[in-house]
C-alpha cells in the first residue's frame, strides 16, 4: 500500500481546513491511503470554547465535500473532525472510502478537556482498506494499549493514529516511544499523523510490526510523507501467546 501522511495545521475555520484538505488531495495517486491529523475538518485545540459557535450544518457539509473529493481522487482518507450529535459533539476519525459511505470511529477515551463537553463513543471498530482490515485511534488513546491490542486481535492489519498533540507540558520522546510500543507489541504497522507546532510532542511517522521507524517527518514543520508498506508483514506470533486463561480483553458495545 502507498500511504501519504499530511502533517498540516488545523484551525477553527472550516473553509481554511477544507482548503488544506484539497491541497493535500491534489498530491495523491489513485489507491493512496491518506492520513490527516485529529480535528482536521472542524478544527481542534486544547481550548474547546469554539464548539459553542460551531455550525453543525457546516461540519456536515464539510464531511460531504471531503468524502466526494476522496471518491474523485480514488483515495482512502483518514481524517479527524468533531461531529454533531443529538446532544453536543463527538471527537471522531473518519475513513472516507472511494467505494462506500464514510466509516466513523468516535473516540471512546476522551481527554480531560473533552469530558463534559463531548459525547464519548461506545465501541471499538475496524474498517476495510483495499480488502485489508484496519482500525483507528485518536490522540490520548495512545495511553491505553489494551484498546490497540483488542483491535489487533479483532483482525486489524494496520493501525491509523490521528492526533493533535502539541502540549509543552509533555516530556520529549514519550509519545514517540508509545507509538513504537503499540506497533511492536501488536506486530502491526502504525501510521501516525499530527499537526506541526512548536510544542509538537508526537511525530507523524510510520512504524513497522517490528517496531522499526520506517519514515518520519521533522517535528514542528508542515510537510507530506509518502511511503509504501506491505500489511502482510503483520503477524500474530505474540498475540497467540497471550495467557487468556489469566487475563482477556472483551469489548462491550
Amino acid at each position: 500500500m502507498s500511504v501519504l501522511i499530511a502533517q498540516v495545521p488545523t484551525v477553527w475555520d472550516v473553509a481554511t481546513n477544507l482548503s488544506t484538505y484539497r491541497a493535500v488531495l491534489a498530491e495523491t495517486r489513485p489507491g493512496d491511503v491518506v492520513l490527516f491529523p485529529e480535528g482536521l475538518l472542524s478544527g481542534y485545540a486544547e481550548d474547546l470554547s469554539p464548539l459553542d459557535t460551531l455550525d453543525p450544518a457546516e461540519i456536515r457539509d464539510a464531511v460531504d465535500q471531503a468524502a466526494a473529493l476522496a471518491r474523485e481522487r480514488r483515495a482512502h482518507v483518514f481524517c479527524g473532525s468533531v461531529l454533531p450529535e443529538e446532544r453536543g459533539w463527538s471527537n471522531a476519525a473518519l475513513h472516507l472510502s472511494p467505494d462506500g459511505p464514510p466509516h466513523v470511529y468516535r473516540k471512546i477515551n476522551l481527554a480531560m478537556n473533552e469530558r463534559g463537553r463531548m459525547t464519548p463513543g461506545d465501541r471499538l471498530e475496524t474498517t476495510s482498506v483495499h480488502g485489508v482490515t484496519a482500525a483507528t485511534q485518536l490522540c490520548r488513546e495512545i495511553r491505553f494499549p489494551e484498546q490497540w491490542q483488542y483491535l489487533a486481535a479483532a483482525g486489524a492489519r494496520f493501525l491509523v493514529y490521528l492526533t493533535n498533540a502539541a502540549n509543552p507540558r509533555e516530556p520529549d520522546g514519550v509519545w514517540r516511544s508509545h507509538l513504537v510500543s503499540r506497533a511492536a507489541e501488536n506486530q502491526r504497522f502504525v501510521l501516525s499523523a499530527n499537526i506541526p507546532d512548536p510544542a509538537q510532542h508526537c511525530p507523524s511517522m510510520i512504524v513497522s510490526p517490528r517496531g522499526e521507524v520506517l519514515a518520519e517527518l521533522p517535528m514542528g514543520e508542515k510537510g507530506l510523507l509518502r511511503h509504501t508498506f506491505d500489511p502482510d508483514e503483520s503477524g500474530d506470533w505474540y498475540l497467540r501467546q497471550r495467557r487468556q486463561d489469566v487475563i482477556s480483553l472483551t469489548c462491550h458495545a
